[in-house]
């Protein structure tokens, strides 16, 4: 083993995702639709159509967990706690009326990035890692800014219906969990080809979730 390897073995996976990621993190974070999001440039329709794209991603990730809560690579990340279809369907019935399902299409990109999570679902759990990571991890983290804003610009209820999907009721400690979260990347049952492997699937996961950003930003323009 040269000095390379040694320092490629010593360095925690967590850590090595989280580097080889962060230029597409900071990518997809400041991406127009997200800015203008963030911003608070957009009313709540914006924010009702991002819900609704977000549904059809986490029932891509949350169908296939009956099916791999037992693989030894995917299985210990299959959290009952992270679920977040109900509280989006929830969010949604909120926000379009309880016949929001009726007639709702994924957008060209979200329709493809759904498919990709459910074939890694299928084929190769160390991929449906990757999104699971992505998603989930973002979600403790960014995704309390995305909540936050949506409180004070739209007037919904502190942690209230529409924006569920942000709140982790069965998670008391956030900080603990994502450590927690970590440490069971660093003990991925895999090589280290497999590593990385995952590690380019986190950023195709970044960069789908990017596409989907620029489909809403078309539906949404912003004049100069």
């Amino acid at each position: 083993m040269d000095a390379t390897d040694a320092a490629t073995t010593a360095t925690p996976f967590s850590t090595l995702i989280r580097v080889a990621t962060l230029e597409k993190h900071t990518e997809v974070n400041t991406s127009t639709f997200m800015s203008d999001l963030l911003g608070k440039r957009y009313g709540v329709e914006a924010y009702a159509r991002y819900t609704e794209q977000l549904w059809f991603v986490y029932r891509a990730l949350e169908s296939a967990a009956g099916i791999l809560e037992r693989d030894p690579v995917a299985g210990p990340f299959i959290r009952p706690e992270l679920m977040r279809t109900d509280a989006l369907e929830r969010d949604l019935t909120h926000l379009r009326g309880a016949k929001w399902h009726e007639g709702l299409e994924p957008l060209p990109a979200t329709a493809a990035y759904a498919a990709r999570i459910t074939e890694c679902a299928r084929t190769w759990p160390g991929g449906y890692v990757a999104h699971h990571y992505t998603r989930y991890l973002g979600d403790l983290s960014g995704g309390q800014v995305v909540r936050d804003i949506a409180e004070k610009t739209w007037g919904f209820a502190r942690k209230g219906d529409g924006v569920r999907f942000y709140v982790f009721e069965e998670i008391a400690n956030p900080a603990a969990f994502k450590r927690a979260y970590r440490e069971l990347l660093d003990a991925l049952p895999v090589d280290d080809l497999e590593k990385q492997r995952i590690a380019d699937e986190c950023k195709r996961a970044f960069d789908l979730n990017g596409a989907v950003f620029s489909e809403l930003g078309g539906e949404f323009p912003l004049s100069a």
